[in-house]
């Protein structure tokens, strides 16, 4: 698809995602055993025939960038187009911190905009986990003719605190916007938009000579009647990320076998960093029931009910029960978790016995050795 550009904003970090989010931002956070958040939309951009990606970063992404790299385990390592980093060198802050909004952000990379070769942009945010068919989506507003074409699902799967929403009229357009709303109506927006270069660059320069850092506030909600705004109704499922405990029910949710089939379609297959990592190790007296365990494990103990991430080690007499644990982790003999996060090379020490709850599970952070 030699005709839509994919621009990814991979800026947004969640405070609330407490431990896991301190070491590196939330498009960078590991899930489902192997991948990371930013695996996921950059991967549906790729199996649409997408080319070339504007990655936008701001702080905390030396993580992002150690995975990504160039591109080269996306397709996207070319002489021409593929994947560009856009760091923030040419933004001016105000006060300092992270972007105020997206179009804040998209102000900042101008320049990059104005050389884009294709004729249609996508916008994406990279925290969120969702196979998406977007060829599927592009046909649909060119089929359309529609100014901006916004993705939504009728699934609620954030808080409505922090997500938007948007009702249809009788035509199937666009013709209301809640933005935070205490309660969600109608149906959920993903924040991911479709339309022409040139209304981009439109939009961006109106929003940067009038101090307009929200898309959504400064551009959908004002223009909603004046704009063909349509929706494509996402039926499938999506994760967002709003809390320990949301990261926590997500990865659960991938212990079952349709959430795995429809998240990791075959047909658009979700890429990551390749390592190359050996099979997984099972001792004589190892147990594992309902559980993801990657490449590259040593497993002696027991394990039920969890996601083990590459490299993850279990001793024997150890036992790991509704957990996820990350790359790297130890679990010495004896010792006991349950409803645990444990982030990348953390060492859990001999008879040690960890407990939350499935509602405040209990996130340790990298490198702790507990």
């Amino acid at each position: 698809m030699n005709d839509l550009h994919g621009i990814l904003f991979a800026y947004r970090s969640n405070s609330n995602l407490g431990e896991l989010t301190r070491p590196r931002n939330t498009c960078s956070l590991p899930f489902g055993g192997r991948y990371r958040l930013v695996d996921f939309m950059l991967s549906n951009y790729v199996n649409a025939g997408i080319t070339d990606v504007g990655l936008i970063v701001h702080e905390s992404y030396q993580s992002l960038l150690d995975h990504v790299g160039s591109g080269k385990d996306w397709e996207l390592s070319r002489k021409h187009g593929g994947l560009r980093i856009l760091p923030p060198f040419g933004y001016v802050g105000k006060g300092g911190g992270e972007y105020r909004g997206s179009m804040e952000a998209l102000s900042g990379v101008y320049s990059y905009l104005q050389n884009i070769r294709q004729d249609y942009v996508i916008l994406a945010w990279g925290d969120v986990a969702v196979n998406l068919p977007v060829a599927q989506i592009f046909q649909q507003h060119l089929d359309t003719g529609s100014d901006i074409t916004l993705v939504c699902t009728p699934n609620y799967c954030g808080t409505s605190g922090n997500c938007e929403y948007v009702t249809l009229d009788q035509n199937g357009q666009v013709n209301d916007l809640a933005i935070h709303p205490s309660t969600g109506v109608g149906l959920e927006s993903l924040e991911v938009y479709i339309m022409s270069k040139d209304r981009l660059l439109e939009i961006v320069e109106y929003c940067t000579t009038h101090n307009i850092y929200s898309f959504s506030r400064g551009v959908l909600q004002p223009h909603l009647h004046e704009l063909k705004i349509m929706p494509y109704i996402h039926q499938g499922y999506v994760a967002r990320f709003p809390s320990v405990s949301g990261y926590f029910n997500n990865s659960m949710d991938l212990l079952k076998p349709e959430v795995r089939a429809d998240l990791f379609n075959p047909d658009r297959p979700i890429r990551t960093k390749d390592q190359s990592n050996p099979s997984t190790y099972y001792g004589p007296d190892a147990v594992s029931r309902q559980s993801l365990v990657a490449d590259g494990c040593y497993i002696e103990g027991e394990v039920e009910n969890s996601i083990l991430f590459r490299g993850v080690t279990v001793e024997a007499g150890a036992k790991v029960s509704n957990s996820v644990l990350m790359q790297g982790t130890v679990v010495k003999a004896g010792a006991s978790l349950s409803y645990v996060i444990a982030d990348k090379s953390v060492k859990i020490n001999e008879n040690r016995s960890l407990m939350g709850h499935s509602t405040y599970p209990l996130a340790i952070a990298k490198d702790s050795i507990v």
